[in-house]
């Protein structure tokens, strides 16, 4: 068995995973709109701000938000997504079951007629909320896709190869307009459904083609639909992209497109590993991130190697997956019999090499991904970063070390120091999301927030983690309240809009 204290056993965590209901910030922004405690000691002084908005542009302060419609929408009951999303996911599969592709680029003729596309962009973008539906993508959505891409991949790479691929251009206006329903709480009337299915449509006769703008599009599309999924589901909505890429052998160190596009579906898919609670790895199983032939022990000079604050920050998503396929293997082989090799001695070494691993990824940080300012305050640190890779990446280590610590062989006498601390790394990964409020990387924390919440017990840091999530989905458009059901049980009570507390049933 895990450690007593590694958490509640394979069949708990699978009933609480089923348990889900279906349902440019500033700086200053958390502080002024009393997210985070403002600093009170005078070396703190140059923390406080007079900044009266959530969003950077003196908009509406997070008191005033209505949060009651941010879940999980009509739009993921709607029958015709259903039946598009099916179909979408069947021609993934069947695409990656078929012969590998042969050929490479667009294809000759075909649906895509490179003359008529000027005119084919300007008939698509004809009414005036499409064209607000592109600014927003690029504006809005584009920065958390590009969150680990200083190239901006998503931002302005896409957006100029739509201007000769209609069903890119149609997947980029859907995500858009998903989002901004998302945003508005729209219940009933979705233009995001039209443009995912029209989208589809002209994806279809490509999908044998090996080509960068559609692996684009079907991971647009993906994380279309991951906006509105409930955690059930989170996993079938990425299987098909997962069995596109690895049909294509497509990996973590491809060309710069194809690279860019692969960590945007990488991240969502630890995320649905995070997601299981230990009882599941990454689809893509890690080894598949590493070019052909490639393993574990070369993973760190590959990373290294490339010199570059975005592959080091996707070295620490890697990481995470591989603790994730770790704590997954123990967990099948301790609690389900599943003959998989990890017996205690391979889980030690298996561990005590991750956490090395760890500890090297700090210290071989660039400078982009150091923390400009650190202040010990009260109830979280405020650790201030300026690269958005940064953000996320340094969450995802101390997501990483306290899932390892969860479940730390015994005995093992290792000097940890503070580092050995679950309460220590949980306290560091929300005052990271409180300290960088940086819209790319709100959605990337619901996990790790999740994490760490459930090592907290005082009231006041409850408050304060369900206040920031609720001001997450409103501001980012991502469902994630969910997951606040999910830490009020692992607390045992229902955190009130009021700030009261009221008893939550836990589950039988």
């Amino acid at each position: 068995m895990l450690p007593s204290d590694a958490g509640s056993t394979t069949a708990n965590k699978r009933r609480r995973l089923n348990d889900h209901p279906h349902h440019d910030l500033q700086f200053s922004d958390l502080f002024s709109a009393g997210l985070l405690p403002t600093p009170s000691t005078p070396a703190d002084s140059s923390f406080q701000f007079a900044t009266q908005s959530v969003d950077g542009t003196g908009g509406t302060p997070l008191g005033s938000i209505d949060f009651s419609h941010w879940s999980l929408d009509e739009f993921s009951h709607d029958p015709v997504y259903l039946a598009s999303q099916e179909e979408l996911r069947c021609l993934l599969f069947s695409t990656a079951q078929s012969a590998a592709p042969t050929r490479a680029g667009s294809p000759a003729g075909g649906t895509e007629d490179e003359d008529n596309m000027p005119h084919q962009m300007r008939e698509i973008l004809s009414s005036s909320k499409r064209v607000e539906y592109l600014k927003n993508y690029i504006g809005q959505v584009a920065p958390w896709l590009d969150m680990f891409d200083s190239r901006h991949a998503f931002g302005i790479q896409l957006p100029a190869l739509a201007r000769n691929s209609p069903a890119l251009l149609y997947a980029i206006l859907a995500i858009s307009a998903r989002q901004m329903e998302r945003k508005r709480g729209a219940q009933d009337s979705f233009d995001s459904i039209e443009l995912y299915q029209e989208a589809i449509r002209l994806l279809t006769p490509l999908l044998q083609v090996r080509d960068q703008k559609v692996i684009a599009t079907c991971v647009l599309l993906c994380c279309l639909e991951m906006m509105s999924a409930s955690a059930q589901d989170w996993r079938r909505h990425l299987e098909g992209c997962a069995a596109l890429f690895d049909a294509f052998g497509i990996h973590g160190f491809g060309n710069e497109l194809p690279q860019a596009v692969f960590w945007c579906y990488a991240r969502m898919d630890l995320c649905g590993a995070l997601i299981s609670d230990g009882t599941q790895s990454t689809l893509l199983e890690p080894s598949k991130w590493l070019p052909l032939e490639s393993c574990h022990n070369e993973a760190a000079g590959l990373f290294l190697k490339s010199e570059s604050p975005d592959m080091h920050a996707n070295y620490a998503v890697y990481l995470c997956s591989k603790v994730c396929e770790l704590v997954s293997d123990r967990t099948k082989y301790t609690e389900l019999g599943e003959e998989n090799g990890c017996t205690g001695q391979a889980f030690a070494d298996r561990w005590l090499a991750l956490w090395q691993d760890l500890q090297n990824w700090l210290t071989h940080r660039p400078t982009e991904l150091l923390p400009v300012q650190t202040i010990d305050s009260k109830p979280f640190p405020q650790i201030l970063f300026v690269h958005w890779a940064a953000i996320s990446s340094n969450q995802l280590q101390h997501t990483a070390c306290i899932l390892l610590l969860n479940t730390m062989p015994r005995p093992m006498k290792l000097g940890l120091g503070s580092s050995g601390s679950m309460l220590w790394h949980a306290k560091r990964i929300c005052g990271i999301s409180l300290t960088n409020p940086h819209q790319g990387c709100l959605n990337n924390a619901i996990q790790p927030l999740w994490i760490a919440g459930r090592l907290l017990s005082h009231k006041s840091e409850h408050a304060l983690i369900v206040k920031l999530i609720r001001a997450i989905e409103s501001l980012s458009g991502w469902g994630t309240c969910w997951r606040i059901r999910d830490l009020e049980i692992a607390w045992g009570y229902k955190v009130r809009r009021d700030g009261r507390e009221e008893k939550a049933n836990r589950p039988s």
